[in-house]
């Protein structure tokens, strides 16, 4: 045994030689059907398929299957074809990447190197490729020195091993003691000394204390408050933050001259994660519509609102319960800063700043896009904002530091934009940054790198990438909900993973983008709130009064905008899923498989809930393909009678009442999604009871464990999926209890690992743990952060340039507009006040309402218009204001989501108003304010934007009537416009408006 040596495991050069020399012409045939396929990549299904196709054509070489070359296949993530080389990328383990390229005709065999195999790559576009100095990006060289995990298991837990780390060399170097002491030293917040004073200034001065310290306490009752010996403590050399009595005090003291006795990994996080450092936090997320209701839905609006919502509630409670515990008197804030929408669609996304339910210190802080040409008011596509980004955080910078009077403590970024914009913060004011991508792009979208350009145009994802390589690696730590984003599976590339290495070809390469056994790499897996989302068998809990409105969601025969299919056999269980409708979600999928197999559809009925159910109310441009793609199955598998499609759904509260309406009837939930990075959807329905079956590419394949608490299933072969599906009902049919034993087991996996609870405080120990690496170790990685502001400034914003700014309106002058009015539809809203009678209002369709005035009823049209303009004084009512809109509507115009009224106002450009001598016209300037001039009885009263706003119309006493005149003008190449419904209009008013 003394004498045995481990064996070096052959390197895939050696198993590729080793093959060739034992199955030669095996091998050369196997190699010459990948080449006969042409240039191109090659899928890992399509190099094993070619593989079982040689060993069925002849058994004899059964022998290659089980050779060395082989395990090369199984391996392989893909092979390059360029005729007679076959390059291929070889895995043979989460986050360890191997490439080799055999020459079919010379039979040679070589290694090659990450620069090498992405330059061969690029030939498949580039041709011959012969830009030998392409730009390449490595990070390798600034990461040398930090220490990283080598095992693959090891992935994802970076904070313990960071802590061992440090563990060890504070018990082998004392000297290493010293930046703890340093940083308890200084340790403020807004200039409140906490933990230590200047009476503390070296270890063996605060291991004396500490003893002293602790024998104090041991002497007292163990709930003795802070303040009844803080003045004991300050003598000693001791602040508050180390807790709120004498037991938590005690008990932190202990940690700490543990740690500085006998240091181990345990104890400091525990003692790091105890340290009062995050009071102020900032959450960004930018893109789609952040709100609090009648959000969901909307474009680029779903999971992640969710997320962020449910995140910040459970992270105030466990900061106020931490800060509480440390005995300090701070009130924290979280801040969600996201893009303030004028045009808002009826959302509360126009208002700056927003609290949200269920939290005291928490907002939601609105921050618009700009440009040179002024601020943007419509929504904009996720894959559409990058030229905005810079201007938006220096702009969100302002506000935060207004509204926290000061820097946050923590910045959280979510997806790329707000990872970008994080990084961008994070950078100016050196605060501890956390990444959450939720998903990244590069892998939803295959060989969207080596082919960029075809995705350009639509997409923008050399912006997009370039953003994400930039924000992961300036982040000092990320958390992702699964390890799957992180490094995949055994046999597919994390997400993350797929930033390692790739090639944009003409763009520049990546040859070190991102290491997965980076230590910032932490699983912190989130839940669903338990308030909305509960088991069915809690009835006590349950919603009963939504169960009406639920069944007319479901089995109204009505069809409408709303939902649409019928549901002819109401006793069936139901399939149901509910997702944004894009292509990564899958939902046509799942209709396509359920509308192939008659079986299932015999034994269930499908309801879907996603998007919208008419193509004219999308401007999303996937959403619209995939939209016409559902009405196509609908009818090619005839699903009338099968199928209930209902458009998007936004109450939370009654859609977790739907989990479990479907529960009562013994449904299933599926979500057939190609690739999915966490699935919140699949945490709520399981939380409710409803049995599971959802994707195996991404998160989802983590949190159910196949065949025991839900269901794998994979959209790539849909057949398969739908046999699952039929067997569960099958198999329930004969024993009941079966879809019991689903159900429970799925709950107690959710309570066991999938709780915000747990997720709370995991997030604050990370961020007192990384904010203390952040101080006293490498890990500020100032190096890496001055390459990223090169490649930021030189390559990111130069990419940006080719994003198109959206086109804002033109304002074309006022008589211009007028000269083209006549021959010209045009809408009225029209509503009559008085001091103490409010009118009614209703309204027909088209362009014309009736109004109630508080004279007489008329329906108004040009000839009445005309007639109330040169009577209006007849009103028989004192002090009565009227409000008049008129909005022209041209056969040329922009695409419009005209909003709020105040922006309205902010608009327009002409403002009449009526007093007893006179009907006096005023035209203001067409700037970014309306000055308005009140003429009477020789007074002026000039106003801007915002006394406008708040002007007491009703009040007007020098005048019988005060007529106010809006006229919004739009122009140029006009879609149709989404003119809303005029009560919204009048909702929208500044005014107090009669009740409709």
């Amino acid at each position: 045994m003394a004498n045995t040596k481990l064996a070096r495991l052959p390197s895939m050069r050696e198993r590729v030689e080793d093959t060739l020399s034992a199955h030669r012409n095996e091998l050369v045939s196997l190699l010459s059907r990948y080449v006969a396929q042409g240039k191109g990549i090659l899928q890992p299904h399509h190099l094993i398929d070619e593989l079982d196709n040689i060993i069925s054509d002849d058994k004899g070489k059964q022998m290659l299957s089980d050779g060395p070359f082989s395990e090369v296949l199984k391996s392989a993530q893909e092979a390059i074809v360029v005729p007679p080389l076959v390059a291929i990328a070889v895995r043979p383990r989460p986050g360890v990447w191997e490439y080799v390229r055999v020459n079919v005709h010379e039979l040679s065999v070589e290694q090659l190197t990450i620069s090498e195999y992405l330059h061969f790559k690029e030939q498949l576009v580039d041709g011959q490729s012969s830009n030998t100095f392409m730009l390449e990006l490595d990070f390798e060289p600034f990461n040398a020195s930090i220490p990283r995990p080598t095992r693959s298991s090891s992935i994802g837990n970076g904070v313990q091993f960071l802590n061992r780390h440090l563990s060890s060399i504070m018990f082998h170097n004392k000297e290493s003691l010293e930046p703890l002491l340093d940083f308890l030293r200084v340790h403020k917040h807004k200039g409140y000394v906490m933990m230590l004073n200047d009476r503390i200034h070296s270890i063996s001065r605060l291991q004396s204390a500490l003893a002293k310290a602790e024998d104090y306490l041991s002497k007292l009752p163990s709930d003795t408050p802070y303040s009844e010996f803080e003045y004991a403590f300050q003598g000693m050399g001791f602040e508050r933050g180390w807790g709120d009595t004498a037991e938590r005090v005690l008990e932190m003291m202990h940690l700490l001259s543990d740690i500085l006795q006998a240091p181990d990994p345990s104890t400091l996080e525990t003692f790091l994660g105890r340290i009062p450092m995050v009071f102020n936090v900032v959450i960004l997320s930018i893109h789609g519509y952040f709100g609090q209701a009648n959000v969901l839905g909307l474009p680029d609006t779903g999971g992640q609102i969710v997320y962020i919502l449910d995140q910040v509630r459970a992270l105030e409670s466990e900061m106020l319960e931490r800060i509480k515990k440390q005995g300090l008197n701070v009130t924290p804030r979280i801040l969600i800063v996201t893009r303030l929408i004028p045009d808002a669609k009826g959302t509360t996304c126009n208002q700056r700043l927003e609290r949200v339910s269920g939290t005291v210190h928490t907002h939601i802080l609105r921050v618009p896009f700009r440009s040179e040409k002024g601020i943007l008011h419509k929504w904009i596509s996720r894959f559409d904002v990058w030229p905005y980004l810079e201007t938006f955080a220096e702009d969100a910078a302002s506000e935060i530091i207004g509204e926290l009077q000061g820097h946050p403590d923590l910045i959280i970024g979510n997806y790329s934009d707000g990872n970008l914009v994080a990084s961008l913060l994070a950078y100016k004011t050196g605060v501890t940054q956390c990444n959450i991508a939720h998903a990244l792009e590069k892998t939803k979208y295959p060989d969207s790198d080596i082919y960029w350009k075809k995705f350009e145009e639509k997409y923008h994802f050399s912006s997009q990438f370039t953003a994400d390589l930039i924000a992961m690696n300036h982040a000092d730590f990320i958390i992702t909900s699964t390890y799957q984003e992180i490094a995949g599976t055994k046999n597919t590339v994390g997400q993350y993973e797929s930033h390692t290495a790739f090639t944009m070809p003409g763009l520049y390469r990546v040859v070190h983008g991102i290491d997965v056994f980076d230590p910032k790499f932490n699983i912190v897996s989130p839940g669903a709130d338990m308030s909305i989302y509960f088991p069915s068998k809690e009835k006590e809990k349950r919603l009963t009064g939504l169960h009406d409105s639920i069944e007319k969601l479901l089995f109204d025969p009505v069809q409408n905008d709303e939902y649409i299919g019928v549901l002819h056999d109401q006793s069936k269980p139901i399939i149901f899923s509910m997702a944004r409708l894009d292509r990564v979600k899958n939902i046509t999928g799942l209709v396509e498989l359920y509308g192939k197999n008659a079986k299932l559809r015999e034994l269930a009925n499908l309801v879907v809930v996603a998007g919208y159910n008419d193509v004219k109310k999308s401007n999303d441009r996937e959403e619209i393909v995939e939209i016409e793609k559902m009405h196509s199955l609908i009818k090619t598998y005839n699903l009338h009678g099968l199928l209930r499609w209902i458009s998007a759904q936004t109450n939370r509260a009654r859609n977790g009442e739907l989990y479990r309406y479907i529960a009562d009837k013994r449904g299933i939930f599926v979500q057939p999604a190609f690739y999915e990075a966490f699935g919140l959807t699949v945490v709520e329905a399981m939380t409710c009871g409803l049995p599971t079956f959802a994707t195996c590419h991404g998160g989802p394949a983590e949190i159910i464990e196949d065949g025991i608490s839900g269901f794998h299933i994979d959209p790539y072969h849909p057949n398969q999926a739908a046999a699952q599906m039929v067997d569960f009902f099958e198999k329930c049919k004969v024993d009941p209890s079966w879809w019991e034993r689903i159900s429970d087991a799925g709950l107690h996996r959710i309570n066991e690992r999938y709780t915000w609870k747990i997720y709370s405080e995991r997030l604050m120990t990370l961020a007192g743990v990384y904010g203390f690496w952040k101080y006293v170790s490498k890990l500020e990685r100032r190096e890496t952060r001055r390459y990223l502001e090169m490649f930021y400034i030189l390559k990111f914003r130069d990419l940006v340039k080719y994003v198109p700014l959206l086109q804002l309106m033109h304002r074309r002058p006022l008589q211009r507009a007028q000269r083209r009015l006549l021959g010209h539809e045009y809408l009225i809203v029209l509503a009559c006040y008085a001091c103490e009678t409010h009118c009614s209002l209703a309204r027909t369709k088209a362009f014309s309402c009736l109004v109630c005035c508080c004279c007489s009823e008329k329906k108004v049209n040009n000839e009445v218009l005309n007639s109330m303009l040169s009577n209006v004084s007849s009103c028989a009512h004192a002090k009565c204001a009227l409000l008049f809109f008129v909005v022209f509507v041209f056969d040329d115009c922009e695409p419009s989501e005209w909003s709020a009224m105040p922006w309205l106002l902010w608009q327009s450009p002409g403002l009449f108003l009526y007093s007893e001598s006179a009907l006096v016209t005023k035209e203001p300037d067409l700037g970014d304010s309306c000055a308005v001039r009140w003429m009477s009885n020789g007074q002026d009263l000039a106003l801007g934007e915002r006394e406008l706003l708040n002007f007491p119309v009703v009040a007007f006493t020098p005048a019988t009537c005060a007529l106010l005149f809006f006229v919004v003008f739009v122009f140029d190449d006009c879609e149709p416009s989404e003119w809303s419904a005029m009560p919204w209009l009048l909702w929208q008013s500044p005014w107090p408006l009669p009740v409709l």
